[in-house]
């Protein structure tokens, strides 16, 4: 009888020794499970962190590859010799619109050569050094370029607005001035360079008017909306012989001077204070 209580006694030892060793392996195993689910987890979110700007970087790369597509397209369906360019730059400021691209003479640009874009004009080189150049864009205040409303063919020039004047047209729009009172233009119309500013090929989209406003004396106040977003422009095209860098086919000195040309009368006059 002693005997089986002392061995009831023991195994009841034994049992509570054995319990309370599985409770502290079970515990040990958990909390290294949990490290390993931790550390698991940490990997998993650090691989979805890179498959992420993996795809923004693809995103970004299909993006560009359609630009520069559409760029090709557009270089081989005008006849007029071009030299492709990346924008590397932007003016900030908001009167004086300007961007850097990143070709210069040693590509074969000079100043007055045109810029553009599959969507339309973009504007003029006005800087060239040996790799890159300063372009002024279209909507710059001093910019201008003759053009011509493609329905009524009334012809005008161009310039940009700047900043917000009193009537609260906003920055990025352009003026068409020159335009008879009784010209038969509207809103919609689609506005194209007229080729006779010296400076523009004939034919590239400038903009669709957005608002023909009639002034006192019976004068028409234009605003055109560019077709270009030059907020979003990555690459473009410029116009190696475009009118301003032929040389004349009565007087070849006139090749050595990039401002040769019909010109518009205001875009000349807004050139001479840069």
């Amino acid at each position: 009888m002693l005997e089986e209580e002392t061995i009831g006694a023991f195994a009841e030892v034994q049992r509570g020794a054995t319990s309370a060793v599985s409770s502290a392996q079970d515990g040990w195993q958990n909390y290294f499970a949990l490290q390993e689910i931790r550390q698991e987890n940490e990997r998993l979110r650090a691989e979805v962190t890179e498959l992420r700007v993996g795809l923004q970087q693809e995103r970004t790369l299909a993006q560009q590859t359609h630009a520069l597509q559409k760029l090709l397209e557009f270089k081989t369906s005008i006849e007029w010799q071009t030299r492709a360019a990346a924008v590397i730059g932007s003016g900030a400021s908001p009167e004086f619109r300007t961007m850097t691209i990143d070709k210069g003479t040693q590509d074969g640009l000079l100043a007055g050569m045109a810029v553009i874009a599959p969507t339309g004009v973009v504007g003029r080189i006005i800087t060239a050094s040996a790799r890159a150049s300063k372009v002024q864009l279209l909507i710059d205040t001093s910019a201008g370029a003759g053009v011509i409303v493609e329905r009524s063919r009334v012809n005008g020039v161009v310039s940009g607005v700047g900043m917000a004047d009193e009537v609260g047209f906003r920055p990025g729009l352009i003026d068409l001035d020159y335009i008879p009172g009784t010209a038969d233009v509207k809103v919609g119309d689609r506005v194209v360079t007229s080729g006779t500013d010296g400076i523009y090929p004939k034919g590239f989209t400038v903009g669709e008017i957005q608002s023909v406003q009639r002034e006192a004396g019976g004068d028409l106040r234009i605003r055109v909306r560019p077709a270009v977003d030059f907020g979003a422009l990555e690459a473009v095209l410029v116009v190696l012989n475009s009118p301003s860098v032929m040389p004349a086919a009565d007087d070849a000195a006139t090749a050595d001077d990039p401002s040769t040309g019909s010109g518009s009368p205001r875009a000349a006059s807004k050139d001479e204070g840069r």
